[in-house]
């Protein structure tokens, strides 16, 4: 007996290959082929938390990574302009409300003047109107102040949507102009954002599997129809992806084709010597085969494994169970 088949046989019998269920005849599977891309963690809301008025910054509540809520105060601007305003029309209605006091009077007066035939209709008209006038402007200054008192309220900056502050980029102090971002919120979930070559556009489908590093997978959401830079963007559904690090990259593996395959279950496969082995079913007996494995699938639920090289369509693999006698190479 060769040197090489006996040491084959002692190597066969003290790691002896895992049973299979029956024997399998190999026949050619279909393949998913999987492009390996990098995916960028983004929110699906970034709305920018912006300040109504302008003003001194004197409040800032929040930082970056913060959880706020819908309507949260994040920050709070003044405008010490809008006191004295406040201040001069508080003056201005004092003023007329002692005009108007006076002209009540007056009315007062000249109604029992009319009363007792010692004035005229005209004089006592005038009277009412003079007192209608004073009350109008009082009550356009008091508008005035309400305007003003809204735009002081509106110093204080609210959150637009639920979610996480992603950034921030005033300080406490600074002057803030109207429409300045004060804070950028990331809310309603998160999702990825991948661009894949332009060449695997027509493969790209909505619905398909997508499978991450991690072994966890989603759900591609979104196709974008515009091509830039040689590149397709697409979205794609993770369950329960964190949103604590908004533009973090992860692994992704996209399905951009099919092809056949010949698959052996791993069990299958022995490793001796640095070299991979199955056992197959020949004319001679069974014998181990020399093969190069490649990709790991599974297929209803077995751990299979493609065959790269040195089996073809047809073979036997053998259940070591069913193998007896000596065991030779092929």
């Amino acid at each position: 007996m060769p040197l090489l088949r006996k040491l084959m046989l002692t190597a066969s019998l003290l790691f002896p290959f895992s049973a299979l269920a029956e024997p399998l005849t190999l026949s050619p599977v279909a393949v998913t082929d999987w492009k390996a891309v990098y995916g960028t963690v983004e929110a699906r809301d970034r709305i920018p938390a912006r300040a109504r008025i302008g003003g001194t910054l004197v409040a800032l509540a929040v930082a970056e990574g913060d959880v706020v809520e819908a309507g949260q105060e994040l920050a709070r601007i003044v405008d010490d302009k809008l006191d004295f305003q406040l201040a001069a029309l508080s003056a201005q209605r004092e003023s007329l409300s002692a005009q108007l006091a006076n002209a009540e009077t007056d009315l007062k007066r000249g109604e029992e003047l009319l009363a007792n035939g010692v004035t005229t209709t005209q004089r006592v008209d005038a009277l009412r109107t003079q007192v209608d006038v004073l009350k109008g402007q009082i009550a356009a200054l008091e508008a005035q102040a309400d305007v003003i008192s809204q735009q002081a309220r509106e110093g204080v900056v609210l959150a637009p949507v639920a979610g996480r502050v992603l950034d921030v980029p005033v300080t406490e102090g600074a002057v803030a102009m109207p429409g300045e971002v004060v804070a950028v919120i990331g809310g309603g979930g998160t999702y990825l954002r991948i661009a894949v070559p332009e060449r695997h556009a027509t493969a790209l489908q909505e619905g398909d599997t997508i499978r991450l590093s991690e072994g966890t997978k989603g759900r591609l959401a979104r196709v974008y129809p515009l091509i830039e830079g040689g590149r397709v963007v697409a979205d794609v559904e993770v369950a329960d992806l964190p949103d604590t690090h908004v533009g973090a990259r992860l692994l992704v593996r996209l399905p951009v084709g099919e092809r056949q395959a010949l698959l052996v279950p791993a069990a299958s496969i022995v490793t001796r010597a640095g070299l991979d082995f199955v056992r197959l079913q020949t004319p001679e007996g069974v014998a181990l085969r020399s093969i190069v494995p490649g990709e790991a699938h599974e297929v209803d639920g077995v751990a299979m494994v493609e065959v790269i090289t040195g089996l073809v369509a047809g073979d036997v693999v053998v259940p070591a169970a069913e193998a007896g006698g000596e065991v030779g190479h092929d």
